[in-house]
């Protein structure tokens, strides 16, 4: 293969596939790469070269990054909402064996810039126990107690990244994601994330009828939550920017589920009953201080949560009108 600006691991998956458009919109070549058949991915883009291979194996990964790359971008993870990773704990850890390959294959290829995608999940759970919880800054992620299973395989990836910065010299950058959302993501079958859920359950109220909407546990379990394109925004920033040390991509503005599901009410024009029912709950409270990233790359995330929530309701709203209609089938 020849060289190439960038490769996008996850890119058929939510955030990979608008990482991949905003690198195509920039004029970069883009190597997209995802284990899915093509027909899965939420964005296949005509204008990269899309390839199926898993970045679980080693061979792969030196496959898809022989002749170079100026950019790595690694998002491809087992991965999923609370629902998901709280019951697949080993599939989540398993995620170590793409976090390794890949960071092997970029040493060996000597690409120009190595971008791992981390999480919120890395953090101490102790200091997330509380629903008015004190924003999260980077160095909270020690003494560690990460999330069960996920947040262990990224804290652990990002220490391989570092080490591979230090020992290797391969120019690595850690952004640690809070609770991204947006359109062309997952917003059922299990794996969707709360603002997403919030979406369908209230699109579905609109669309039959309902009263009613499910909130698992009492519902002022706090987070903040993240637009996509903010995420793409600042793991662009961070990857071309000389910091080298994990850096919080969130928004700082933190919310109640319940006070989520208001949101997504008021847009949708209605007033709906609350429900709580037991279900994964995660930590008490999380949100990002952004003080770092303010002041390592002057930018924090900018898209207002009911700006956000606006754009993703009415397209998760298209998506469940279809496939109640008949004419989609959820990926």
């Amino acid at each position: 293969m020849a060289d190439i600006d960038a490769v996008v691991t996850g890119a058929g998956g939510f955030i990979g596939g608008h990482l991949t458009r905003t690198l195509l919109a920039e004029g970069r070549s883009v190597r997209a790469v995802d284990c899915k058949p093509i027909d899965e991915w939420y964005q296949p883009l005509e204008g990269a070269v899309n390839v199926v291979a898993d970045v679980s194996l080693r061979e792969s990964c030196s496959q898809i990054l022989d002749g170079g790359a100026g950019e790595v971008y690694h998002l491809a993870a087992d991965m999923g909402g609370m629902g998901f990773i709280e019951n697949n704990k080993a599939a989540c850890m398993l995620s170590v064996l793409s976090s390794t390959h890949m960071l092997l294959a970029a040493r060996d290829a000597g690409v120009g810039r190595y971008f791992y995608s981390s999480s919120a999940c890395v953090y101490a759970a102790h200091k997330q126990s509380e629903v008015n919880v004190l924003p999260l800054r980077e160095e909270d992620a020690y003494p560690a107690m990460p999330e069960d299973g996920y947040g262990w395989e990224k804290l652990f990836s990002e220490r391989m990244a570092r080490h591979f910065r230090e020992d290797y010299g391969l120019a690595t950058r850690t952004g640690r994601y809070h609770n991204v959302y947006g359109p062309y993501g997952t917003w059922t079958g299990g794996r969707e994330k709360a603002p997403a859920a919030a979406c369908r359950k209230v699109a579905l109220a609109v669309l039959t009828g309902a009263r009613e909407v499910e909130i698992w546990g009492d519902g002022e379990q706090t987070r903040s939550f993240t637009y996509i394109d903010d995420c793409i925004e600042g793991t662009l920033r961070l990857t071309r920017s000389e910091h080298t040390e994990p850096l919080n991509i969130g928004s700082d503005r933190m919310v109640s589920i319940n006070q989520l599901f208001a949101i997504v009410e008021q847009i949708a024009g209605v007033r709906l009953r609350h429900r709580h029912v037991p279900g994964p709950l995660g930590v008490r409270g999380r949100n990002s201080d952004n003080t770092r990233i303010r002041k390592e790359l002057g930018w924090e995330p900018e898209v207002s949560l009911p700006d956000g929530l606006e754009v993703t309701y009415r397209w998760v709203y298209d998506q469940l009108k279809a496939q109640l209609d008949g004419r989609s089938h959820q990926r």
